[in-house]
């Protein structure tokens, strides 16, 4: 029942969520193009110049050739020659960046190159460089010209975010880009859909930075209600739903706080395929319940640990932007673990919905219980041909692999294959771990218990999830480490990072589903 006080929250949720999000910068894609900007860039492969490179060189009298050999320029990648008041130029600065091999550039390198620009560019106070043109001749990389310029420019917008609400001092002002390709049209139609991926990564950016006393289940379930507004259906279960369809697990570890669990479900139905199902764990806060986090200072970046859900919300969001031709239905079961009189603890037994017992051993181990119940009202209701779930599991995902690699779990060979090829084309990395250590999951009074102590933990993590997946083929994403951003870097500014939005929405394009 909604309360007046869970009214104006609601209100207040969607009134951040349900307008389209403004992106960071605009572009403009032109075939021909007489520089005008104060800012010039130009990309550069190789160190045989461009014909409009060339061009440039003979209006300056041949200064640029003079500063790129003296900068001993080759157009390898991350060289940058910066060069200000340049003769015969309309520009009063000009940028020349190198890109390297182009035969060898994926996708998520060309992002990069965008980023870095971003970041070069954000050292400049001047007013003068909010209108920015950039010549990409000469460059085929990911399939054409006008490709490059697209991800160029989806790279510059996934840098150039910030979530600035509590900021005295907000965002810089809005760039303009022009940029010179091949083809402008192939650009724009490219970039459209690219566009619609960045809403969906700044959605779950926006999702992952928030505050964990303003974002709790209950707003997360507002959040979600804006999609609505891109044809994607919305349903919200209650504490009092979930424990009717028996979810235990999930119920039990949302009883610690005053709102209690929610499970959201958005679903993009944009062909009559079986559905693809994404389940995402979306813990607002981790205190570690009665197992609180009491050393370190890992607790104060525990309003990450829904970054899973925030992922798979995205997603829905990109695909449902793009009208992707796609059936993809996100499970999000979402709970604060909280110490109160009401929690759960340690040594309690709880019942899944898959009716299987679990002892608590550690409450601190509790995203794998709600995801337990969240996979299995994905195959209940949906009867996906496939399910992914994505979730900031363990810390041992971040001691096997670091925050470099996504921990991929799966039996599936073919979903290895293409989940880890969408991975590199993104380039949000895979690595897959095995699934085994079923014998340390085994309890005296239970089915199950949570922890497998004295094995390698995101294993015993993955395979106590496998015990939820039934037949359905399935895949574990393990993103702890990658959901929170200390500082910028490449294409992420510092706090939520939106990961494994571009890499899912990239896989979902392009898998190939049964028929």
């Amino acid at each position: 029942m909604l309360t007046k006080k869970n009214l104006l929250r609601t209100s207040l949720c969607l009134s951040l969520f349900a307008s389209p999000l403004s992106f960071a910068e605009t572009f403009s894609f032109v075939s021909e193009h007489k520089v005008t900007a104060d800012t010039l860039v130009v990309y550069q492969a190789g160190d045989a110049l461009s014909s409009e490179l060339k061009a440039l060189d003979k209006q300056s009298n041949n200064q640029i050739s003079r500063a790129l050999t003296r900068q001993q320029f080759t157009g390898e990648q991350d060289q940058v020659v910066d060069m200000l008041l340049p003769n015969g130029l309309a520009a009063s600065r000009l940028l020349i960046i190198g890109v390297g091999d182009t035969t060898s550039l994926s996708a998520g390198n060309i992002n990069k190159l965008g980023a870095q620009l971003t970041a070069k560019l954000r050292q400049d106070k001047s007013p003068d460089a909010n209108q920015v043109d950039i010549i990409t001749a000469g460059i085929d990389a990911a399939g054409s010209n006008a490709t490059f310029a697209a991800e160029l420019a989806h790279g510059i917008n996934l840098r150039a975010y910030q979530f600035d609400k509590y900021l005295a001092e907000k965002k810089p002002a809005e760039k303009h880009f022009t940029i010179q390709t091949s083809s402008s049209s192939r650009a724009e139609d490219k970039y459209k859909q690219l566009a619609a991926v960045e809403a969906g990564v700044f959605l779950a950016r926006d999702l992952t930075s928030e505050v964990p006393s303003a974002l709790t289940p209950v707003e997360f379930a507002a959040a979600a209600q804006s999609l609505k507004q891109h044809g994607v259906k919305v349903s919200v279960l209650n504490p009092k739903k979930i424990k009717q369809l028996g979810m235990g697990a999930l119920h039990a570890v949302g009883r610690g706080s005053d709102e209690g669990a929610r499970l959201v479900v958005a679903h993009w139905q944009g062909s009559k395929d079986a559905p693809i199902a994404l389940v995402g764990k979306g813990i607002t806060f981790d205190s570690g319940g009665y197992n609180i986090k009491a050393t370190g200072d890992s607790i104060s970046r525990m309003k990450s640990d829904m970054a899973g859900a925030a992922a798979v919300l995205g997603t829905v969001k990109a695909l449902a932007m793009q009208k992707a031709e796609v059936n993809v239905v996100a499970i999000m079961p979402m709970a604060a673990n909280m110490v109160s009189h009401t929690a759960f603890a340690p040594g309690d037994v709880v019942m899944t919905a898959e009716g299987l017992t679990v002892e608590v051993l550690n409450t601190d181990a509790e995203g794998r219980l709600i995801l337990a119940d969240g996979l299995w009202y994905a195959r209940e209701f949906y009867e996906p041909q496939v399910m992914v779930d994505v979730a900031t599991l363990t810390g041992s995902k971040v001691r096997a692999l670091g925050r470099r690699y996504t921990a991929l779990f799966s039996d599936h060979d073919d979903l290895v294959t293409s989940l880890t090829a969408s991975g590199e084309h993104v380039e949000e990395k895979l690595w897959r771990l095995p699934l085994a250590y079923e014998d340390l999951l085994t309890s005296p009074i239970a089915d199950l218990k949570n922890a497998g102590y004295g094995g390698p933990g995101a294993t015993t993590a993955a395979t106590f999830l496998q015990q939820f997946t039934g037949e359905t083929k399935w895949a574990h994403l393990d993103i702890a480490g990658s959901a929170l951003a200390a500082k910028d870097k490449g294409i992420t500014p510092a706090g939520g990072t939106g990961h494994g939005v571009r890499l899912l929405s990239h896989w979902l394009m392009t898998y190939h589903i049964d028929k």
